[in-house]
């Protein structure tokens, strides 16, 4: 399991770039913003459906009700195995401090994006554009990881996994799907640190992308859905 200070290095699957790049309006993209919301099911205007919904609505399993950490605790102290599981998962866990909802909260609260080329990028969430609608802009060729903090309140939240999915001009072009883990509440926040990526390169890989990214747990709670934009251009965007 993560601790506050450890990072937790995760591999991802994603498709490559086309070679072609179909040409961009950019008045049009300056009036669209980067929104966040949760369980939102909105998408960009240019965005196809990535077939996610299909696939959780498939797998999802109803496993009951929810209970609170305290009721939980209580009811497998008689299951020794699963309360030594449980009382190292919460290890230092102050459950004077979990009260009695029964509902996990994650709260994602900043991407950082990590690269050797400039100083790291702080992305504070929801997302704020710039006056060109971009969320951020990376440049082309270039190694970098995500890392995303978080922090988890009043229960355990299981099977938290990351989505984000890539459209350049309606056509996906990338669909990456990495599983978080099982975290316990803690005051503390996380952080996750994503597999390095490499940007595509040359002329035909450089332009503006729109994205949707979602953190959805095993229940299909959703804590996070955003859209928004991003460019990826020759050179880094000189820091504000």
């Amino acid at each position: 399991m993560s601790t506050p200070a450890s990072k937790v290095i995760a591999s991802k699957d994603a498709e490559e770039l086309p070679s072609s790049e179909p040409s961009d309006s950019e008045n049009e993209l300056k009036s669209k913003k980067a929104g966040a919301s949760v369980c939102s099911t909105d998408a960009g205007e240019d965005e196809v459906d990535d077939g996610d919904e299909e696939d959780e609505s498939r797998v999802h399993v109803v496993l009951g009700p929810q209970l609170a950490l305290k009721e939980q605790l209580e009811m497998d102290k008689d299951d020794e195995s699963l309360r030594k599981w449980k009382e190292q998962l919460l290890a230092g866990v102050d459950l004077s401090d979990v009260g009695e909802n029964p509902d996990p909260e994650v709260k994602i609260s900043s991407l950082t994006i990590i690269t050797s080329d400039r100083p790291d990028l702080v992305l504070p969430i929801p997302f704020v554009p710039n006056a060109k609608g971009y969320a951020f802009s990376l440049k082309d060729g270039s190694r970098y990881r995500l890392k995303f903090s978080f922090t988890v309140s009043n229960n355990i939240v299981s099977g938290l996994r990351y989505t984000n999915t890539v459209w350049k001009t309606g056509l996906r072009v990338e669909n990456t799907k990495v599983m978080l883990g099982t975290f316990s509440p803690q005051k503390d926040p996380y952080t996750y640190e994503l597999e390095e990526e490499t940007t595509p390169s040359g002329l035909f890989a450089r332009g503006s992308y729109s994205a949707r990214t979602k953190f959805v747990d095993d229940d299909g709670k959703c804590y996070l859905e955003m859209s928004y934009y991003f460019e990826i251009r020759k050179d880094w965007a000189q820091a504000s």
